[in-house]
């Protein structure tokens, strides 16, 4: 699959662009004003301890107080079982969260979620450190290998020669997908690598006050070449010399057989330009997504969940509902996987395929959706349909979504997506004013509001006008103001 990574940089803002096959997959963004800080490590204080929630909320400098929950604390390292590649040993209660934690306690947390809308960041104390094909488990002696390498062989061999690099340090790995088919030479420079930052960590740990980072992940560019240069990427194009050479001196050293495939780019057309990307970005803003038969998804972000609709649209096949149902949703389980990926969503998803009665029918489309989740570098779970013909899915969520990130809410309709009508304003002006006149003195009414809302009192509600001014023995006078939004409005007394 042809690939490659678009690197675009300005001095306040940094993005990243993976594009497969002519398409955008995936977009990052890092600004200098708002950096993430998922992977960071603070020295924290605890604030508060919260029984009831089995959770504390954990001051480490940052706007909102983190949150960190009984679960997510360090309590004994467990030993990894000789013949499993699990991550972690069977799941076991945590112990109340007021016999591990004491207000005004310092504690060292890493940052697994960003501050999402009002919530403040999610914690851990089970530190992972990534480099190029491991990650450090500092607290667990687990040799764990990345399920997206399937051979079963490799599987083995890579967990055996991690396990004996990694004897007698008392520290975990997990070997990531970037280590199949490598030698023990880069794993054991990985290790040692990881070893020497683990102990540097704990060493400014014990020197760093409360609030401040011990330990900050890579900036975007280096991240993005850690975490996403492989094989199958055919080349990256940055548009920055400067950070073209700081990629090519990161490259050298971690992954020197790849540095020649980092390009700079300098010709005149904007990067993002080149494979329609920053259009791509701008169609991601929007609720409806086409799709090539003529149908349509329509995506709807909300605080519990993300909703997908599939809608036939144009498509009218050429057998029978059925069969026009099936092809529609074949062709919607690949579009909404790159959509969750493109717009970063996460949480809990449904997906409202149209209905199917072929039992065949429903197990291709979900094996379709499963094959297009496999590519995405975020956790993702999906469950069969349910009895009301919906599929449910979750996918990890560590940042906030492409449209958080670029947008914010309407000021004029406080994020609710819709405006009260001119006629719904109509009368509650006229509830105002009637209110207005019984709690104050007044000769005549001035109403100032939106020029929609004028032209529907002054000439679909001038009966109800007059009415009005009868009933109240006052009169009102209508004044429109091109700066006043749709639902603004204001009732002066003269």
């Amino acid at each position: 699959m042809s690939a490659e990574l678009l690197i675009n940089v300005t001095p306040r803002e940094t993005r990243v662009a993976l594009v497969e096959q002519g398409m955008l997959q995936e977009l990052h963004i890092e600004r200098s004003q708002r950096r993430g800080v998922v992977g960071n490590l603070y020295k924290g204080r605890v604030q508060r301890v919260m029984p009831g929630m089995q959770a504390a909320f954990v001051e480490i400098g940052l706007d909102r107080a983190a949150f960190l929950h009984a679960s997510d604390i360090v309590r004994v390292p467990q030993v990894q079982p000789a013949d499993s590649d699990e991550l972690a040993a069977a799941p076991t209660p945590p112990p109340l969260i007021t016999s591990l934690l004491h207000e005004g306690q310092e504690i060292i947390v890493q940052v697994v979620k960003d501050p999402i809308g009002g919530k403040g960041a999610r914690l851990t104390t089970q530190a992972s450190i990534p480099s190029r094909y491991l990650v450090l488990l500092p607290y667990s002696k687990m040799i764990g290998v990345s399920a997206r390498i399937e051979d079963d062989a490799e599987r083995a061999r890579l967990k055996a020669l991690v396990g004996e690099l990694a004897e007698g340090c008392g520290m975990g790995f997990i070997v990531r997908t970037n280590a199949e088919g490598l030698a023990r030479e880069a794993l054991a420079a990985d290790v040692a690598y990881l070893r020497l930052a683990w102990q540097l960590i704990r060493e400014a740990g014990a020197a760093t006050p409360v609030g401040d980072c011990i330990y900050e992940d890579l900036a975007l560019p280096m991240r993005t070449l850690r975490d996403m240069m492989s094989a199958q990427i055919d080349r990256v194009l940055v548009d920055s010399r400067e950070t073209h050479d700081r990629l090519l001196r990161f490259a050298g050293q971690f992954m020197p057989e790849l540095a020649g495939r980092i390009e700079h780019y300098a010709g005149e057309r904007p990067l993002f330009d080149l494979s329609g990307a920053e259009d791509e970005i701008s169609r991601a803003l929007q609720k409806s997504v086409p799709l090539k038969s003529g149908g349509y998804l329509v995506i709807d972000q909300t605080e519990a969940m993300t909703t997908v609709d599939v809608n036939t649209g144009s498509f009218l096949g050429q057998r029978n509902l059925e069969e026009t149902a099936f092809r529609t949703n074949l062709e919607a389980a690949q579009s909404v996987a790159r959509q969750l990926r493109l717009r970063n969503l996460g949480g809990i998803i449904i997906i409202d395929f149209i209905d199917m009665h072929d039992a065949d029918h429903r197990r291709q489309v979900m094996r379709t959706l499963e094959k297009a989740l496999s590519r995405d570098h975020a956790k993702t779970t999906t469950y069969d349909f349910s009895p009301l013909g919906l599929v449910e899915m979750t996918r990890k969520r560590t940042t906030e979504s492409l449209e958080h990130q670029l947008c914010e809410p309407c000021g004029t309709c406080s994020g609710r997506g819709m405006l009260k009508s001119p006629e719904t304003l109509c009368y509650e002006i006229f509830r105002e004013c009637t209110r207005a006149v019984r709690q104050f003195e007044a000769e005549r009414l001035l109403v100032i509001a939106a020029t929609p809302v004028v032209n529907r009192i002054t000439e679909e509600e001038s009966a109800a006008v007059a009415e009005l001014e009868e009933f109240l023995g006052k009169s009102i006078r209508f004044q429109a103001d091109e700066q006043y939004g749709q639902e603004q409005y204001d009732v002066v007394l003269l």
